[in-house]
């Protein structure tokens, strides 16, 4: 995470929806706003948000009446990618019920906050022929908001991982708020060695030493803001290749097998191995003070599934000037 000198956010409060570890609530935090409620059903990684911030989740989203939801300014949602089931030609509201982004829309039309933050995979801009993307921004507009959506990919923001996300910022109506920009890119100055815990005997066991190891010969002396390959294990399926520290992280995932599963493998003092669930942290934004679940299994599925910080924090700071410059009109 980066390091706020002005809090844009302060006097703000927000509600974090599909919570997960807590990515949004960090960023939004940094900038002064205050958490007023959290929603997250996954019941391991509630217990790591309640070890976090002593607020244990409430559960099942779909079974929570909006209308018990404290009032907020911002709300906060990284909901599930799912397909709607398109009924008539008007694609808003209605089209969107029976998935989780009907909980997000029913409790913006109960609440209406100032501001909607949505974050979701890449593919949500493209799935089912952009038809998916289509009812959640006439949802939006149907409820009264102004709907702004882009992919950012965290490495031009400071993050040393390839991780395309799209960010859907949305300003209710009355604000007048039509002309929100994201943040701009900027050169990438650090790479996955800047991650690595220094203690070795934290990481041991995490190299693999195997005789079908093969390496491309290519040197490993460059620095590089994409992944640099440097060799396989087996046949170099996922999971099964190795990367240089000076170049990027591969997207930390939440699923996949092979030895280096859901981080892939980095040389390291010239041994492959995965990397930490702390490093994994890292490369996610959260700081080493953030209390990680004891399951390593269920950590890297937790930062496979997660936000990255920094990314969050660059556009909430672009909305609170945007909130800013209203308030001095």
């Amino acid at each position: 995470m980066i390091a706020i000198e002005k809090k844009y956010l302060e006097g703000y409060t927000f509600i974090d929806l599909f919570a997960g570890l807590g990515g949004f609530r960090i960023a939004l935090e940094s900038l002064g706003a205050k958490c007023v409620y959290s929603n997250e059903w996954d019941e391991p990684v509630q217990q790591v948000y309640q070890r976090n911030f002593g607020d244990l989740p409430e559960g099942d989203i779909t079974k929570v009446d909006e209308n018990t939801i404290p009032d907020h300014d911002i709300l906060c949602a990284g909901f599930p990618c799912q397909a709607f089931s398109i009924s008539g030609k008007q694609r808003g509201f209605e089209d969107s019920r029976g998935t989780l982004f009907f909980d997000v829309a029913r409790i913006v039309k109960a609440k209406m906050p100032k501001i909607v933050f949505m974050e979701n995979v890449k593919n949500f801009a493209t799935h089912d022929n952009g038809r998916t993307l289509q009812v959640v921004k006439a949802t939006m507009e149907e409820l009264g908001y102004v709907f702004n959506q882009k992919v950012l990919n965290s490495v031009e923001y400071g993050v040393p991982q390839k991780r395309e996300r799209i960010y859907m910022v949305c300003f209710r109506n009355d604000l007048k708020i039509d002309d929100f920009s994201y943040p701009k890119p900027f050169p990438l100055t650090k790479h996955v060695e800047d991650f690595l815990l220094d203690d070795e005997s934290l990481v041991e066991h995490l190299y693999v030493n195997r005789p079908d190891t093969y390496y491309n010969g290519e040197a490993d002396d460059k620095y590089s803001d994409s992944s640099i390959r440097l060799g396989i294990v087996n046949k170099g399926g996922q999971g099964e290749r190795i990367y240089s520290t000076k170049g990027i992280a591969i997207t930390l995932s939440a699923y996949g097998g092979g030895v280096f599963a859901k981080t892939g493998g980095y040389l390291v003092n010239g041994r492959p191995r995965k990397l930490h669930p702390r490093e994994c942290a890292r490369i996610m934004g959260y700081p080493d003070s953030y209390i990680i679940c004891e399951s390593a299994n269920q950590a890297y599925k937790q930062f496979g599934n997660s936000v990255v910080i920094d990314v969050l924090q660059y556009i909430a700071i672009e909305i609170g000037k945007k909130m800013e410059e209203k308030t001095h009109e």
